[in-house]
């Protein structure tokens, strides 16, 4: 898959584009991208994604922006395995949101990237104060195809949904509405080597996440291998205040240092919360690594 971090200033390949934030690649998202590659194919063209960096929200109100469910990478990696030939991760800032909906289309999307065909949402917004509809890509008489929203038990499949499944421990339901675990990913890095001291040796997993959709300790599969998990700012331990992705991989001794790694949540043990000291924590953890193993052995 071809990247581009930047809008190039001549016209590309025709391609067919799906415009979007794609955070957490949902159902909803995924229908999206098979039917880019659908248009694509039957239209000769390239296939071609959009995709903002930083998210909208987090630009305009930082303070309130939802957790991210996806960091860029892992985006950029599920649009690589969707089948996607051309990725444009567009540099969210106030140029762009100054854009009118007609400047939007007319020098970014011809002039710029050479779109035959767009592919969004059905209630997809764009331009200066979200002023653009799908009305205005027909009015400019763009190959339109818009999806209609992908339901899932009487409700619409969306990033918020996800979130919130996620933040109440409703891991299965979030498996649902993405159709696979929900997983990070990331570079195990070196880190104080308190968990090996405690007889429960940790792989670091570095997080592009400032604001994970989730906390707490849960069972895992750190790149299929069985483990304990957690995620937090380890309140146990005086002077930690940055987030932590720690996996307990079971039964597993082996270095793991500067390999990336993904990591799928798929069962919450519990809130993360302080101990009275190093002894009660890693009984805790002993406690931990069980409910993990028993809820792999069911």
């Amino acid at each position: 898959m071809q990247i581009f971090r930047h809008i190039p200033a001549q016209q590309q390949q025709p391609c067919a584009l799906a415009i979007g934030n794609f955070d957490g690649m949902h159902l909803g998202h995924q229908a999206l991208l098979k039917k880019l590659n659908e248009t694509a194919k039957a239209l000769n063209l390239t296939s071609a994604v959009m995709t903002f960096e930083p998210h909208p929200r987090e630009f305009f109100a930082p303070e309130t922006a939802p957790a991210r469910l996806s960091s860029l990478r892992e985006k950029l990696e599920h649009f690589a395995e969707a089948g996607v030939e051309t990725t444009y991760v567009c540099r969210f800032n106030r140029r762009l949101a100054k854009l009118t909906p007609q400047e939007f289309m007319q020098n970014i999307l011809r002039d710029s990237l050479n779109a035959q065909a767009i592919l969004v949402g059905d209630d997809f917004r764009f331009g200066a104060m979200r002023a653009g509809s799908i009305l205005d890509f027909l009015e400019a008489k763009f190959n339109l195809i818009s999806l209609p929203q992908v339901d899932l038990d009487g409700a619409r499949v969306s990033s918020t949904r996800v979130r919130s499944a996620l933040a109440t421990g409703a891991l299965h339901e979030a498996s649902v509405l993405l159709g696979r675990p929900y997983s990070m990913s990331g570079k195990v890095v070196h880190g104080a080597k308190l968990g090996r001291q405690l007889g429960f040796p940790t792989a670091n997993v570095h997080m592009r996440h400032e604001r994970p959709a989730l906390t707490g300790v849960y069972a895992v599969k750190l790149d299929g291998m069985n483990s304990v998990a957690n995620l937090g700012v380890r309140p146990t331990i005086a002077g930690v205040s940055k987030l932590m992705l720690e996996v307990n991989v079971l039964d597993f001794n082996a270095d793991l240092y500067g390999q990336h790694v993904h990591v799928e949540f798929l069962h919450k043990i519990r809130d993360e919360q302080k101990f009275d000291g190093l002894d009660a924590l890693k009984t805790q953890i002993a406690l931990d690594v069980e409910s993990a193993r028993d809820f792999f052995k069911k």
